[in-house]
């Protein structure tokens, strides 16, 4: 299936090198259309064009940049849990996806972050998801304290075992 070209930002090696253009043609512009003598003393005026044609002219060749370089996927972290592809059919069996806390997360009894709270997961604790979901919230077990315990959570706080 082939991948739709999207436009995606330049790296900073790229952006770096499209302000030191802008800038090198800010330079040169402003020596072939301003007076020799306006160049003799730094005013405001001066650091003023400087600036701003670095800005203008570097923002253009970001954009340039972008448009010419190859759309890349966002890294796996910024996605949702939910838009995730699922793990190869090798790795787990169908249905036992497990994933990781990252920070410590209410376990609550509804999904909304007003529903009351249940436990607080530590960091590193391994949870299962049960296949209820509804947005951002997954409704998970996972052992705290010795015991079971199932609730819901929010999936920004989690990330899959095998990434």
């Amino acid at each position: 299936m082939p991948m739709a070209m999207t436009m995606s930002a330049p790296t900073p090696a790229a952006t770096a090198v499209a302000y030191v253009l802008g800038l090198a043609l800010t330079l040169v512009l402003a020596g072939c259309l301003s007076p020799r003598r306006w160049w003799r003393r730094p005013t405001a005026g001066n650091l003023a064009l400087a600036g701003g044609g670095t800005l203008a002219f570097g923002l253009l060749f970001c954009v340039l940049f972008a448009a010419l370089m190859p759309g890349r996927p966002p890294p796996a972290e910024a996605l949702p849990l939910a838009t995730l592809p699922p793990p190869p059919a090798h790795a787990q069996a169908p249905g036992v996806a497990r994933y990781r806390v990252i920070d410590d997360l209410n376990l609550r009894a509804g999904k909304a972050t007003g529903a009351p709270r249940l436990a607080v997961l530590p960091p590193g604790t391994l949870v299962t998801p049960t296949g209820a979901v509804d947005g951002d919230w997954l409704q998970i077990r996972a052992r705290h304290k010795g015991r079971m315990v199932e609730g819901w959570a929010s999936s920004l706080w989690l990330r899959r075992v095998d990434e």
